[in-house]
């Protein structure tokens, strides 16, 4: 055995690379990056954290009707310097561009004068058309130093995943501490453009947003079904989130941003609330299809985050599933009323309705038996 066999990069790194591999990225090491034009990643310097020529490439793929201003105006805004905000102000506004598209102007050739039209970034639909690649060792010039991260996780040439890996006896939170902290401070604007951040030392792995401190990073115990076994590993990990097509729906139907009086935080989606949405949503469509009228149980305990759920749910239903949907919430006193339209509201997930124009409806009652005989306390309208 060599005398390098027990270092991170061999028990650790390597094998986080080859899962990347195995789950269909493509991976580069940028330890002796080239730059410019024919470069390794194509960028100009280290203080470039967007891959455009990745990018471009796949915005002409998925919007080959606009003309190429539209393309590059649209990469202007994406890549724009935003250093005036705060990161998670940052990551929002970017996060609302990638989800629902820039709107972007240009000339109306029938009409005259000027239309707007909605450029995509991603494609949500397919997600192996999309460009998946993960680089090791990425270099990015901070404020007083240079950093690298050990993995970076691209999308479409946009930054999304940040892995920091420690060797098995470190403990996993020192990536948190020493590493993932310090670079969310030093290089900021790598974060704007993040969707999660990984720390494990192989065996010990955990999850959180760019606003979670470490008591908010949670582990990933089931890949695929709620009946797996639980393991916690970063192969778990790696292939229950980062896998293409978790991924891009993690992305698009499991985050959201809340506003608190302590400031606004990026929540995404727990094991079980992500493996609990989708099977009750699998479990409504069999039902809507079957006509048996049962659309199964989603049951979490105290403190698991089931407001969180409801909105995960019932934002998903919206934007996935066609109709008029309407969501009812039936609840045993006016408090939960109370706090689970205030976390509704401070998602950005609803807002107050008038008349019939309601899709949430909150009801109180002694008993859920009891729903012919409740009064509306809340109408609301989920976004």
């Amino acid at each position: 055995m060599t005398p390098h066999a027990y270092t991170e990069d061999q028990l650790v790194e390597q094998p986080a690379i080859g899962l990347f591999a195995d789950l269909g990225w493509q991976t580069v090491s940028a330890m002796e990056e080239t730059f410019g034009p024919g470069g390794t990643l194509g960028r100009e310097t280290k203080g470039d954290v967007v891959l455009v020529d990745r990018l471009r490439a796949a915005l002409v793929r998925f919007n080959p009707t606009l003309p190429p201003e539209a393309i590059d105006n649209a990469i202007d805004e994406l890549a724009r310097d935003r250093s005036a905000m705060i990161p998670e102000a940052a990551n929002r506004e970017i996060y609302r561009l990638i989800k629902d598209g820039i709107s972007v102007s240009m000339p109306d050739r029938e009409q005259g004068g000027q239309k707007v039209e909605r450029l995509r970034v991603i494609n949500w639909e397919k997600p192996e058309e999309n460009d998946f690649l993960l680089v090791s060792q990425f270099s990015v010039v901070g404020q007083l130093y240079t950093c690298r991260p050990d993995l970076v996780g691209f999308v479409n040439g946009l930054p999304w995943v940040v892995v920091e890996l420690k060797k098995p006896g470190v403990a996993a939170r020192s990536a948190f501490d020493e590493n993932l902290t310090h670079y969310k401070h030093e290089i900021p604007q790598l974060f704007w453009y993040n969707a999660l951040l990984i720390a494990s030392n192989g065996t010990d792995s955990r999850v959180g947003s760019i606003t979670a401190d470490w008591d908010r990073y949670f582990e990933w115990k089931r890949i695929a079904r709620e009946d797996e076994p639980r393991r916690v590993s970063m192969e778990v990990m790696l292939r229950g989130i980062c896998d293409r097509t978790r991924l891009l729906d993690m992305v698009e139907n499991f985050t959201l941003f809340s506003e608190h009086k302590a400031g606004m935080i990026k929540a995404i989606a727990q094991n079980h609330q992500f493996l609990g949405v989708n099977n009750a949503i699998a479990s409504m469509l069999e039902a809507r299809k079957t006509g048996h009228g049962r659309g199964g149980v989603f049951w979490q305990t105290q403190g698991s985050g089931k407001s969180f759920s409801m909105i995960f749910f019932s934002q998903k239903v919206l934007r996935k599933l066609a109709g008029n949907w309407t969501f009812v919430v039936v609840t045993d006193r006016v408090e939960l009323d109370e706090q689970i339209a205030k976390t509704f509201k401070g998602a950005g997930a609803v807002s107050e309705a008038e008349g019939d124009q309601c899709h949430c409806l909150l009801y109180t009652s002694p008993s859920p038996r009891d729903i012919h005989h409740n009064r509306v306390f809340r109408r609301l309208v989920v976004k």
